[in-house]
């Protein structure tokens, strides 16, 4: 292989990591055990294995490493999922954002530039957009309202309406 060719495949990793990183900080900035380090952790890993499958084996079948990478970064989310004793879930988000950096990982590995960058922007915006507007704070608002609604006498909904 020629140096400017390893270069490039050392920029994506790097490009991968990156973009993990910046999405792992605002998982980080959220509160969420799995920040920067782990995001970009998988990114670069996801994007390694993207390089390995079309470099080291060309020919090969690289949708079994993709999918390998799938499977591995399926499970690394389901351990970030946590059910509390008051029945409420946690960790989904961020187990999706592992999953969804892989996915960038591996387009971005694959020389998938635009669509792994693509990609990275929207995981953002959605990640952001939660805060911003306020989603959580409301259904938890509309959540306590209907649960008090349902939970007070018969005759008092009666009232209420």
């Amino acid at each position: 292989m020629n140096l400017a060719f390893e270069l490039e495949l050392v920029g994506r990793l790097i490009l991968a990591a990156f973009l993990g990183f910046v999405i792992g900080l605002e998982r980080e900035l959220a509160g969420q055990p799995a920040g920067e380090r782990t995001h970009a952790l998988a990114a670069l890993g996801a994007a390694a294995f993207a390089v390995l499958s079309v470099t080291a084996f060309p020919g090969g079948d690289t949708a079994r490493v993709a999918a390998g990478v799938v499977t591995g970064l399926g499970f690394l989310g389901a351990g970030m999922i946590l059910r509390k004793e008051d029945h409420e879930v946690y960790g989904l988000t961020t187990a999706a954002g592992i999953w969804a950096v892989g996915a960038i990982g591996l387009a971005i590995g694959s020389g998938m530039y635009t669509l792994g960058i693509a990609a990275a922007v929207l995981v953002a915006i959605i990640l952001v957009s939660e805060r911003v507007l306020k989603f959580d704070r409301r259904v938890a608002r509309w959540r306590t309202e209907t649960k008090e609604s349902h939970n007070s006498p018969p005759h008092d909904r009666e009232l209420e309406a």
